[in-house]
């Protein structure tokens, strides 16, 4: 049985096509947190995790970030949200979810935020 949960092989092609596409809240984003920039973490963009793609995912901290868009706000997708995050951290990662519109509007303070959920 194959127990790996990380990038698993099927989702690759996807995750490049996320990863060349970055919506431009996820690019504001990742110039904040690339190359080690937010307190020394290394993070990853479009990271697979069962068979998820996460936007951000920064393993030494077991911490995924989800950026929404307009899309999020429909019933529908938030009920997929939900279960998707209640496996997800079932499974020992922390999720944090921000609305687009924060990375725009109040990008130090979502920095801060997830800051905050670092094991110092």
């Amino acid at each position: 049985m194959n127990n790996k949960i990380h990038n698993r092989k099927h989702l690759e092609e996807r995750r490049k096509e996320l990863r060349n596409n970055l919506t431009s809240a996820e690019a504001t984003l990742w110039k904040s947190l690339q190359r080690k920039q937010l307190k020394g973490r290394k993070f990853r963009r479009q990271h697979s995790i069962k068979n998820y793609i996460v936007d951000f995912y920064c393993a030494s901290e077991q911490l995924i970030i989800e950026l929404d868009g307009a899309i999020h706000l429909d019933f529908a997708q938030q009920d997929y949200d939900y279960e998707r995050t209640l496996i997800l951290e079932n499974s020992g990662f922390k999720v944090l979810r921000f609305e687009n519109k924060m990375i725009f509007e109040n990008l130090t303070e979502v920095l801060e935020e997830i800051a905050r959920h670092f094991k110092e």
